[in-house]
């Protein structure tokens, strides 16, 4: 299967230059050997893995985003282990591991979810050498958007406000299309910049990394209920246990897997529309592959 051998050498290639740009830090020796634990404990990697599927279908190699995805990568970590904080999520496990602040204590983990925010926006100007100044720069406006309050942290903050109340369908929309979404569209738009994709591939593949966002996130409110914690590594009904709000309490789970499956019908659909089938094949596995995932 293509998208297999695919997302094991994504994932080794990213993980690679993580470790690469992680080790050059050693102290405080707490922080540094913290970051590396958020980062390198286990985890899909599927928004390097964006990003080099969309950087090889504009014909550039996957090693010209090795930097951004890694970027991206700290980011997507960090996020996950403030979410994880007794003041969010308040979870004990994350892919089957102690979260970060439980190995390391509440501020150390608080610390290097800061740390690993911080030294992202290092990553992506210091190691970006081979890239213009001008496409740099738009990387680094993207990525603060979209993991800023207009992205990532205002969806989260909508999701807090939620919690223990009833909100429309558009507000959990907002919410997940922000939260989640934002940060699976940067690597697609990010590797845009750095091919310099013209703007109809572009659109296409933004659209593509809506699709899956959202595919992605109904997907996992399913598995919040259906999954079990060997396969997620964590325990299910989170979402139960904090009165939020998700796609089967608002729709149902019959319809919430009608919508998963139309998601992934519609980002198989434009792909073929605009690159064909044998140039697109690995992002319509991709698709596939998020819609029948089981963690």
């Amino acid at each position: 299967m293509l998208l297999k051998e695919y997302l094991e050498t994504g994932k080794k290639l990213v993980e690679s230059g993580i470790d690469k740009y992680l080790s050059e830090l050693s102290y405080p020796e707490v922080i540094a050997e913290g970051m590396k634990y958020a980062v390198l404990n286990g985890g899909k990697r599927l928004r390097p893995i964006l990003h080099f599927m969309t950087l090889e279908i504009l014909g550039c190699k996957k090693e010209m985003g090795l930097a951004t995805a890694s970027a991206i990568e700290m980011i997507h970590s960090y996020s996950l282990v403030h979410d994880d904080l007794p003041a969010l999520d308040n979870d004990d496990y994350r892919r089957g591991k102690l979260t970060t602040h439980k190995k390391f204590g509440e501020a150390q983990g608080i610390l290097i979810g800061d740390a690993l925010l911080t030294h992202a926006f290092y990553v992506l100007t210091e190691k970006n050498s081979e890239l213009s100044p001008e496409k740099i720069v738009e990387i680094v406006k993207l990525t603060s958007s979209y993991a800023g309050i207009n992205g990532m942290i205002g969806g989260q903050m909508v999701d807090i406000e939620s919690e223990g109340k009833k909100i429309s369908l558009e507000t959990l929309k907002y919410m997940h299309a922000n939260k989640t979404g934002k940060l699976l569209r940067l690597p697609v738009e990010t590797a845009c910049v750095i091919a310099g994709a013209m703007k109809e591939d572009r659109d296409v593949l933004l659209k593509y990394s809506e699709l899956v966002g959202l595919a992605f996130q109904i997907k996992d409110d399913i598995l919040d209920i259906e999954g079990d914690f060997e396969s997620i590594g964590k325990p299910v009904g989170s979402d139960l246990e904090h009165d939020k709000s998700t796609y089967p309490s608002i729709l149902g789970m019959e319809k919430s897997k009608e919508l998963l499956k139309e998601t992934i019908e519609s980002a198989k659909t434009i792909i073929v529309d605009r690159f064909g089938a044998e140039k697109g094949r690995v992002l319509l596995e991709l698709a596939e592959y998020i819609g029948d995932r089981n963690k």
